[in-house]
């Protein structure tokens, strides 16, 4: 049944290239695959931590200055507690200083994914810009079909 599903939508070859990560490997990976970008950084977490925004800052820097256009779509802060709404509100302010554009969704926002270039697609359960004890897995996606069919399924392109 699985296989029919992908043959009906005509995705059953595009997981052939798809990887596995943990919260151990993850960032090594999606570090490589952001500096290689060349369009577009799109990245869904709901939280934003002081620490892995000080990890990602000269990261998205760096992709600014080349033109690369960086989204970030996160919970809005007055939905966090105290803590986590002050590092979030700090973050986002500098986030937008260097030239990342930062969208924030209210309503129990939760979705942890990554769209690059549209044509690499990470998902699963670690928020990327805050995730520091938990286990997590997140699954990396070179397909232009399954990342544009993440980026239509998300209507992305009414917001960017």
């Amino acid at each position: 049944m699985f296989n029919f599903l992908f043959r009906s939508q005509s995705y059953q070859n595009e997981l052939v290239s798809s990887s596995l990560h943990d919260e151990k490997t993850f960032y090594q990976a999606f570090l490589k695959d952001l500096n290689a970008c060349r369009n577009e950084v799109i990245i869904e977490s709901p939280y934003i931590t002081n620490s892995r925004a000080q990890q990602f800052r000269p990261i998205f820097q760096s992709l600014v200055d080349r033109g690369v256009k960086v989204y970030i779509i996160t919970r809005h802060p007055e939905e966090h507690e105290e803590n986590l709404a002050l590092q979030a509100e700090g973050e986002i302010a500098e986030f937008e200083i260097i030239g990342v554009q930062v969208l924030m969704c209210s309503g129990n926002h939760h979705r942890k994914l990554a769209i690059l270039d549209r044509k690499v697609l990470w998902e699963g359960s670690l928020n990327i810009l805050s995730q520091t004890r938990s286990r997590e897995i997140m699954r990396r996606i070179e397909s232009r079909k399954l990342t544009m069919q993440m980026f239509n399924f998300l209507k992305l392109r009414r917001v960017l």
